[in-house]
């Protein structure tokens, strides 16, 4: 029977979940997830998970921070003077934002806090620092396409 090895065209059905129990995506109700393994499509801890599975296999694993979103980094929480925010938004709580980097790159950020001074913005991916657990099934395995070179 085929195993899952890297290079391969996969599609996985997947429930992840916080050690809580707190389900944070499922594909349940839409199509499986599609990617191949070792591309980098994937967080590193779910490429291993699907490795060695066979087409109807389910099982459960939990991928530390480090191999999911990595750890919490302070240095991604900031202060932004509130009298720079832009007039036409009404921060809040929750709310997240679409900032520009130096380099001209977008990054998501969410307001944690707001005090008359400044907004405290968050930058950190909202699952770094947590340990994922995932159910998986595997529903199909398509090996990697055989190269053609022309003589």
């Amino acid at each position: 029977m085929q195993q899952v090895k890297k290079g391969d065209q996969i599609k996985v059905h997947y429930h992840g979940r916080l050690t809580d129990g707190t389900t944070f995506d499922s594909s349940a109700g839409r199509q499986p997830l599609e990617f191949e393994v070792g591309s980098g499509m994937v967080i590193k801890g779910f490429d291993e998970g699907v490795t060695g599975m066979a087409v109807g296999d389910k099982k459960t694993i939990s991928i530390p921070a480090d191999e999911a979103y990595g750890p919490r980094q302070e240095e991604m929480v900031i202060e932004f003077p509130i009298k720079n925010f832009p007039p036409d938004i009404t921060p809040e709580v929750g709310m997240t934002l679409q900032m520009h980097g130096d380099n001209g790159q977008e990054l998501p950020v969410v307001i944690t806090a707001i005090n008359e001074e400044s907004i405290t913005l968050d930058a950190n991916h909202p699952l770094a620092g947590k340990e994922l657990v995932f159910d998986l099934e595997l529903v199909d395995i398509k090996g990697k396409s055989p190269l053609i070179i022309a003589p």
